[in-house]
C-alpha cells in the first residue's frame, strides 16, 4: 500500500476562505510563517454548531424518507416477516402529504390576501408617495456648500423618481405631446 505524501507545492493545497484571509493578513503585516496553516479540524472550537445541525438534519431526512417509503410501499406480509407488526394505517401515506400540500397552498393564498389588503387602492396618493419617500437631491458643483465627498460619490443614494419625471420619460414633455397631436 502506498501512503499519501504531502503535495509538492503549497499553492496546490486547498484552503478554506478563513485560512486564505489569515495568510493574506500575515503577508501584509510581514509575519508570514514558513509552515502551512492548521487544518480546519485543529482550529480552536471545532466544527460550527450550524454545520453539525445541518449534518444531523440531512441524515435524519434521509432516514425518515427511507422509513416512509418502506412503510408506504412494502406489502404487509414483508413488514410482518421483518417483525414489524404495528404501524399506522396506509391511509396516512396519502393523507399526510396531501394535507401538507394543501396547507402550503392555503398559506400562500392567505399571505397574498394579506398583501392585497395592506396595499392602498389605486386612486390613493400613498401609491405615489408616503412618509418613506425620498426625492432625489441634485448637488450643484458650483454650490459653495457642496463638499468634495458629495460631488465625487460614485453611486447616488437610494431615492424615488417623481411622477413628473416618470411622465416626461414615458410620454414626453407636455408641449411635445400637444404638438404631435395637432399633426
Amino acid at each position: 500500500m502506498e501512503e499519501w505524501s504531502s503535495p509538492p507545492s503549497p499553492s496546490l493545497v486547498v484552503r478554506s476562505p478563513r485560512q486564505t484571509l489569515s495568510l493574506l493578513r500575515n503577508r501584509h503585516t510581514g509575519r508570514e510563517s514558513q509552515s502551512l496553516p492548521p487544518t480546519s479540524t485543529s482550529l480552536a472550537g471545532g466544527p460550527k454548531p450550524s454545520e453539525v445541525y445541518g449534518f444531523v438534519g440531512s441524515i435524519t431526512t434521509v432516514i425518515a424518507t427511507t422509513v416512509y417509503l418502506v412503510w408506504a410501499y412494502m406489502p404487509e406480509h414483508c413488514l410482518r416477516s421483518l417483525g414489524i407488526t404495528y404501524y399506522p394505517s396506509r391511509y396516512w401515506a396519502l393523507a399526510a402529504p396531501s394535507f401538507v400540500i394543501v396547507a402550503t397552498v392555503l398559506c400562500m393564498v392567505v399571505y397574498m390576501g394579506f398583501n392585497f389588503l395592506a396595499t392602498p387602492p389605486p386612486a390613493s396618493f400613498n401609491t405615489i408617495f408616503d412618509e418613506y419617500s425620498r426625492e432625489r437631491t441634485m448637488v450643484d458643483p458650483a454650490d459653495a456648500h457642496a463638499t468634495k465627498e458629495e460631488i465625487e460619490r460614485p453611486i447616488e443614494p437610494i431615492s424615488d423618481i417623481s411622477v413628473d419625471q416618470i411622465n416626461s420619460l414615458m410620454f414626453g414633455a407636455p408641449l411635445t405631446r400637444a404638438n404631435n397631436s395637432e399633426l
